[in-house]
């Protein structure tokens, strides 16, 4: 349409003059075009319609990029790109060589820094402010946080840090009551109780400059009163749980009252002590079927944009992370000593069912990983319960110490399903999971193991708990077959020969065991018979079976999904090396040392060379395997 306003908005300047009619316009074509390319490319859909006016408000009132907006998380940023100069690239978000679905700053100058994980924000923003007053500069900093984001303790690390004295530094708590799954814990019920008494931090500050007024002993009084209007505060609002680390609270706000916004954002912006505004907002706004799904219109797959239903999936096989829900949940109907913990991500990783039917046993415990790992450890304390903690490897990172000093050091047998490892597609280098084989493997007697299907996937969830030692089974989200046949137990570090041969020996790692069996038979072509090993397990290696199969195979190839210099193949490099098989050739494909940004799986594995063509291909020149004139190599 020719009186459209969203395509003349070419950076934040643009917004500055226009009149509050036009601002509620153009709030409604930027809900319109997010829903228009999330049916499409998929995305981080209700997060983003609930944050549309505060976003607009922020880019009306301070000056972007002089000005720093931190937002947390930064998977509600698709407004911030569209008033940013982004807004004719918008339909790439999230694809190859696209934008990203977070804020990167190699996308432009308004995006600060490259984020993806909750709690972050808070932080930075306080570093970056604190090299704005060392350098004598005096522009905004403005965190933008989640009410989940309390939940996370590195917040309230940070807020604990927060100078008394900061200057023109705004916090903005977008307050949705919902992270990804619904909030959970002690701190959620602070903002629920502010909100039936939000003139009480009005009240508190208006006494104490009456007290302070009276002549002579005014000062002396407010000083001493303070603890008492202090405890009267907390009868009435908690508004000093901001107050006791240096903020001053301003709130609640409605977050879709442009107008309240840009007033309040107007009002402070010279503050001389740092302030937390409280936004509320409607998580979907102006999507009802996101309104009525908040949880499952976060992460959205593509939908119908005429109903907002989601379309049927690419493939009618289940995925690694259904069969992990559907089945720890029987292994619990049958077990009442099974217990599972998630911080947060109990709808990824399919514990919804488990939650409901057994709420004592299976536990969110908010966006807190590290809290998450340890409290796995003290559940797990006397071995009279069986713990698993689900969490996805892009999250575990930030629980490594938990993970050695709780679990790994104290020899307790904690469990770890590992979702959502290898590559994360759309989701992009924030979101990769190739990094928790390197870490798990520093860790005396922990068990590192990754199913290649369904089926083994229960095999090894059931014989995990036998194995008496923590232990972690890693798998992707993807589609993958499965079966109703007899589950057989798997001893730990015991591989598994899909296919006989000599010569050359193909080692793939889970799922790309089956690219390797592609692998095998295109080299089958040129008269090369390969054999085929799932080793199911990377710690301990089945070192009886590799020492066996090497009396006939003296080339190996190692396919994972997974950082080359830190995963299975450097795994298997080290044991030739240590063993003396100075005389096999060894070809290792997996990541190489760079972040992988966003795209779909397919793109990104033959971007990185990990496709049964392009291994071929390698296989053949490395080997000096004699190839038909038909390959292109």
């Amino acid at each position: 349409m020719s009186d459209s306003l969203l395509p003349n908005i070419k950076s934040p300047k643009d917004i500055k003059s226009l009149p509050l009619p036009a601002l509620t316009k153009l709030a409604s074509e930027i809900r319109h075009r997010i829903i228009e390319v999330m049916s499409i490319n998929g995305g981080h859909l209700a997060s983003n319609l609930g944050s549309v006016e505060l976003t607009l408000a922020l880019h009306r009132v301070f000056n972007s990029p002089e000005d720093k907006l931190i937002w947390d998380v930064s998977h509600q940023t698709y407004i911030h790109k569209l008033l940013t100069g982004r807004a004719d690239q918008f339909q790439t978000i999230r694809k190859y060589k696209g934008l990203c679905g977070f804020s990167h700053p190699k996308e432009s100058p308004h995006d600060h820094f490259l984020a993806g994980h909750a709690g972050t924000a808070l932080s930075l923003a306080l570093g970056v402010a604190k090299n704005r007053d060392l350098t004598k500069r005096q522009e905004h900093v403005i965190p933008i946080i989640g009410d989940a984001t309390l939940t996370c303790g590195m917040s309230l690390e940070a807020l604990n840090n927060v100078p008394r004295g900061l200057k023109n530094f705004i916090v903005v708590l977008n307050d949705n009551a919902m992270s990804i799954s619904k909030n959970v814990g002690a701190i959620t019920h602070i903002l629920s109780r502010l909100l039936s008494n939000p003139t009480s931090n009005k009240i508190y500050h208006e006494l104490d400059q009456i007290v302070s007024k009276i002549p002579s002993y005014g000062a002396k009084l407010a000083k001493q009163g303070h603890k008492i209007t202090e405890s009267l505060k907390n009868l009435v609002s908690p508004a000093v749980f901001f107050e006791q680390y240096g903020l001053y609270y301003v709130g609640p706000i409605d977050g879709h009252d442009i107008k309240k916004l840009t007033d309040t954002f107007e009002a402070l912006k010279h503050s001389e002590w740092p302030v937390v505004v409280h936004v509320l907002t409607n998580k979907g706004q102006g999507m009802e079927e996101a309104i009525k799904n908040p949880v499952s219109y976060h992460g959205a797959k593509p939908f119908d944009i005429g109903t907002g239903k989601f379309l049927p999936a690419p493939s009618a096989k289940p995925t690694f992370p259904k069969i992990f829900g559907a089945h720890i949940l029987k292994m619990a109907e049958s077990d009442p000593s099974l217990t599972a913990v998630t911080p947060a991500m109990s709808a990824g990783s399919m514990l919804d069912d488990f939650m409901k039917k057994f709420p004592d046993r299976c536990l969110d415990v908010g966006i807190a990983e590290g809290h998450a790992v340890t409290f796995c450890g003290g559940l797990v304390y006397g071995r009279k319960m069986k713990v698993v903690a689900s969490l996805y490897s892009t999250f575990l990172q930030r629980a490594f110490d938990n993970l050695f000093h709780d679990v790994c050091l104290q020899e307790l047998p904690v469990v770890f399903a590992i979702d959502r490892a290898g590559i994360a597609g759309p989701d992009g280098s924030t979101h990769n999971g190739i990094y928790d084989i390197s870490f798990l493997n520093a860790m005396p007697n922990m068990i590192i193991s990754q199913p290649r299907n369904g089926q083994v996937l229960k095999e090894l969830l059931e014989s995990s708990f036998s194995w008496g030692r923590p232990a972690a089974i890693r798998y992707p989200n993807m589609a993958t077959e499965d079966s109703t046949g007899p589950l057989m137990p798997r001893e730990a570090g015991k591989g598994e020969v899909l296919s006989e041969g000599e010569g050359i020996l193909i080692i793939g790692l889970g799922h790309m065991v089956y690219t390797g069996l592609q692998v095998k038979a295109m080299l089958n072509e040129i008269g090369v018979n390969a054999t085929v090993l799932d080793p199911v397990f990377v710690k301990p290696l089945d070192t009886e079976l590799l020492c066996k199969l090497l009396l006939t195979h003296q080339r190996i190839v190692t396919i994972e999904e997974h950082s080359l210099c830190s995963g299975m193949g450097s795994i298997i490099n080290n044991f030739l090396m240590s063993q003396g098989y100075s005389n096999v050739q060894v070809a290792n494909f997996g990541i190489p040392e760079t972040f992988v940004e966003q795209g779909s799986h397919a793109e990104l594995m033959n971007e990185l060379g990990l496709t049964p063509q392009k291994i071929l291909q390698r296989v053949v020149l490395q080997f000096n395997l004699k190839a038909p004139v038909s390959m292109n190599v």
